[in-house]
């Protein structure tokens, strides 16, 4: 099969790829705490073709980064509700092993513990789960303090990165840490009583939407000519000689 081939097939590949993350943006408009996702295309020689196929050059799906800008962060006047004001992130315990959120919707569970929407333990700054009781009211301060019937219980795990972009997404609004270190902020800054908000742009991503179509459709258009047009004609000339 000719070079071009290869070009056209894995270039439509890579945009479906595209399509697929694009999807998931806004899919995610309304989930609190959710980052939208950034990629990119790069050119994979494909050495084993040889010599006799330089032409065969893949298109594929670059590194997958996380958009670490800011949500919008809203008001929700709910108790348990927070939000990190800056890059920062909330640290919580999870079968895995340790994971980050921008997700505030914090819960207190049946022992007491305080967990994310998903039933996960929400990290102390010592490392242990937040421990808030099974009544009584719960503030957190700017600093990130937490306070239980006004007794102080524990202060938030607020973890910062060098590089969040390069964080792994496990679920929408959850993050996993290969290899990047997490450390803490010089300065905790949290609001109480407020979430952030999904980071995705709809108007930007439509307008991104559009230009993956419009590219695929391009590729598709120039396989059907390879196929339908040079090729038939090429066999055609070939027959008369």
């Amino acid at each position: 099969m000719p070079g071009s081939y290869y070009i056209a097939l894995s270039g439509m590949h890579a945009r479906m790829e595209a399509l697929d993350r694009l999807s998931a943006d806004l899919a995610n408009v309304n989930t609190v705490g959710y980052k939208a996702g950034r990629t990119t295309t790069t050119q994979a020689d494909r050495e084993s073709f040889g010599v006799s196929l330089q032409a065969a050059i893949d298109v594929t799906t670059g590194p997958t980064h996380i958009d670490s800008r800011p949500g919008v962060i809203t008001t929700t006047g709910r108790d348990l509700d927070v939000s990190v004001d800056g890059p920062g992130m909330f640290t919580v315990d999870t079968p895995g092993g340790t994971r980050y959120t921008h997700d505030g919707r914090f819960a207190r569970r049946a022992d007491g513990i305080l967990a994310t929407a998903a039933g996960m333990p929400v990290l102390g700054d010592t490392g242990m789960p937040i421990a808030v009781g099974v009544d009584g009211p719960v503030q957190f301060e700017a600093d990130g303090t937490v306070r239980s019937g006004g007794v102080v219980v524990g202060r938030l795990k607020i973890a910062e990165f060098n590089n969040p972009g390069a964080l792994a997404r496990e679920a929408p609004d959850q993050f996993r840490s290969d290899n990047e270190e997490p450390h803490a902020p010089a300065l905790v800054a949290v609001r109480p009583g407020a979430l952030e908000q999904s980071n995705v742009s709809v108007p930007e991503r439509l307008v991104e939407l559009t230009n993956v179509s419009r590219n695929f459709a391009t590729m598709e258009r120039a396989l059907s000519l390879l196929a339908n047009d040079i090729d038939s004609r090429a066999i055609s000339e070939l027959g008369r000689r």
